[in-house]
């Protein structure tokens, strides 16, 4: 089953404004389908590549922002599985956020490209939840 996000959604994971993702849409840079009267909804593997394409890492000992909570929101734009272990990037506004974990954790929690997730980001470990 693809993933998709609404516009405003798309935007927010993003970290852009609505009207930005609008104009990208029909520009064709992203792809959206409309389905009967539903609002418009974007591919979340597509949604990965712009976030990829968008937020270079920021210079080191600088930064852009702070998360409060220490909770960062985004999309995953990869998944690298073995047989016990996964590496899952998620790109979370400007922030570029990668996370080992087991395999089991990340089929459990249904990791792949265009997934919204929350990384949570303690010490040295970053876990990982889906809202």
């Amino acid at each position: 089953m693809a993933t998709s996000y609404r516009i405003a959604e798309a935007a927010e994971l993003l970290g852009v404004s609505d009207d930005t993702v609008r104009r990208w849409v029909d520009s064709g840079r992203l792809a959206a389908r409309r389905e009967g009267g539903a609002p418009a909804q974007v591919d979340g593997t597509d949604l990965a590549r712009i976030a990829a394409e968008l937020h270079e890492a920021p210079e080191p000992g600088t930064t852009r922002g702070s998360s409060a909570r220490n909770r960062l929101t985004g999309i995953v734009t990869g998944v690298l599985r073995d047989t016990v272990m996964a590496q899952v990037e998620i790109q979370a506004g400007p922030f570029r956020v990668v996370s080992l974990m087991s395999r089991e954790a990340a089929d459990e929690l249904g990791l792949e490209v265009g997934v919204r997730a929350v990384a949570t980001v303690k010490a040295t470990q970053v876990s990982v939840d889906v809202p």
